[in-house]
């Protein structure tokens, strides 16, 4: 059987939201992005489409060299690393791709974190929080990690899964494939 590898990407920027979100998870991460490779230039995720307007949120293809990483240069992280087959990284291709070309169409989830906080799904169409939409993308592309709605997925569940395999953990301008990129630019 052809395998391939992708990545999560569990990330704390430090901003006021995320620490707001700690509070009541208690967790290290509080966001969680979805690479297809181990570099982290195909990073996508639900979060700020700019990195000055935390309300505008929505599906975004992410820069760990720029925008709201660039913003926040102390943002700490864990990278996971997870064995797929090929079909299945095909259909997450596919699916990527799609909410592409749906991108103005949109939006953070925002009523859907506090679902999680009360084991409540809200699922509005069109609209995801971050681990919602990593969690959607997996299932739908038959990688099961848990047998919970993906509209219930924290980040921090990411780290639980066996299925995923910590590959780095400190700041995210140390990963040595993000820092060997920053040096070459």
């Amino acid at each position: 059987m052809n395998t391939k590898k992708i990545y999560i990407l569990l990330t704390d920027t430090g901003t006021a939201f995320t620490k707001t979100i700690k509070r009541y998870t208690k967790a290290p991460y509080n966001h969680a992005s979805l690479s297809l490779d181990r570099e982290l230039t195909q990073l996508y995720s639900f979060g700020r489409k700019n990195p000055n307007n935390p309300f505008n949120g929505g599906f975004v293809q992410e820069d760990v060299l720029k925008g709201t990483y660039r913003k926040f240069p102390n943002t700490t992280c864990a990278v996971y690393e997870m064995t797929i087959t090929t079909r299945q990284y095909e259909k997450i291709i596919r699916m990527i791709r799609l909410f592409e070309k749906k991108n103005r169409k949109t939006i953070y989830n925002l009523l859907g974190v506090f679902g999680v906080a009360f084991k409540e799904p809200f699922e509005p169409h069109g609209s995801y929080f971050c681990s919602q939409f990593v969690a959607e993308i997996l299932h739908r592309a038959g990688v099961k990690l848990w047998d919970k709605l993906p509209s219930l997925v924290e980040p921090d569940d990411f780290r639980s899964s066996d299925k995923t395999e910590l590959i780095y953990e400190g700041l995210l301008t140390a990963y040595e494939p993000v820092s060997r990129r920053q040096k070459a630019e």
